[in-house]
């Protein structure tokens, strides 16, 4: 037998009402067959996971995918979308208040003459869509699973823009009020013609759609997971 840790998240915590189990499957257990038992398990999942996000061993799986001796297996919604790395490379997962001008000091060169950075804060009203008042969200991270892919969104804008000197990527986790910074991507280079605002953005957009990070919106009327609508496919798999 192969016993495996299963760690549930967001919604799925929830659902389940814990955080993390061990299950024993035969040897050769893909993950398709993986669902089926966690759903025999808790039947309350069996609806969602229909769109469920399955990793093993922190990087994303697929149904045909065999289960490895003594895996950790995550499972996750679609995201809602620390540790240092390379020079001038921040990738920060934290409860702690972000300091805008601390982080662009850590990604600024002699060389540098322009950093271009997205904040993304807590709305308390949303107008548009579904018009609602937020009391607070509540930020959850797969740790060491979003430190790995914010390191492959790293490495996926240097490939795009090679001339970009520093990369910040800082995800708040946690109570977060309405105000609050929930997210810092930062991009320096020489000149801004060298990506950086297109780096930027790219930035954001990929943290929100491979990074497995999600919030719990409360208001007044309750509390719901967000989740995202991206799925990840075999090219989102790091080569590292």
């Amino acid at each position: 037998m192969n016993e495996v840790r299963v760690l549930f998240f967001a919604t799925l915590k929830d659902l389940t009402g814990t955080q993390e189990i061990m299950v024993e499957v035969e040897r050769g257990t893909d993950v398709k067959e993986l669902k089926a038992i966690l759903v025999s398990r808790f039947p309350s999942i069996n609806e969602p996971f229909n769109h469920v996000l399955i990793a093993v061993n922190r990087e994303f799986a697929f149904d045909e995918d065999i289960i490895p001796e003594g895996a950790e297996v995550g499972v996750f919604p679609p995201v809602s979308g620390g540790v240092d790395g390379a020079p001038l490379d921040l990738i920060v997962i934290s409860e702690a208040d972000v300091d805008i001008s601390e982080v662009v000091s850590k990604i600024t060169l002699p060389t540098t003459g322009a950093v271009c950075s997205f904040t993304g804060t807590v709305r308390a009203r949303t107008l548009t869509d579904n018009p609602h008042e937020t009391s607070y969200l509540e930020y959850e991270a797969y740790k060491p699973m979003a430190e790995r892919k914010m390191h492959q969104v790293v490495d996926e804008i240097r490939n795009k823009w090679p001339k970009v000197e520093g990369i910040a990527i800082i995800q708040r986790i946690g109570h977060l009020g309405p105000g609050t910074p929930t997210v810092l991507i930062a991009c320096s280079s020489a000149h801004r013609d060298d990506g950086v605002f297109e780096a930027s953005r790219y930035g954001i957009d990929r943290l929100k759609e491979i990074v497995p990070i999600w919030k719990k919106e409360v208001d007044p009327d309750g509390e719901e997971w967000v989740e995202g609508g991206y799925i990840p496919t075999r090219e989102d798999i790091s080569n590292d």
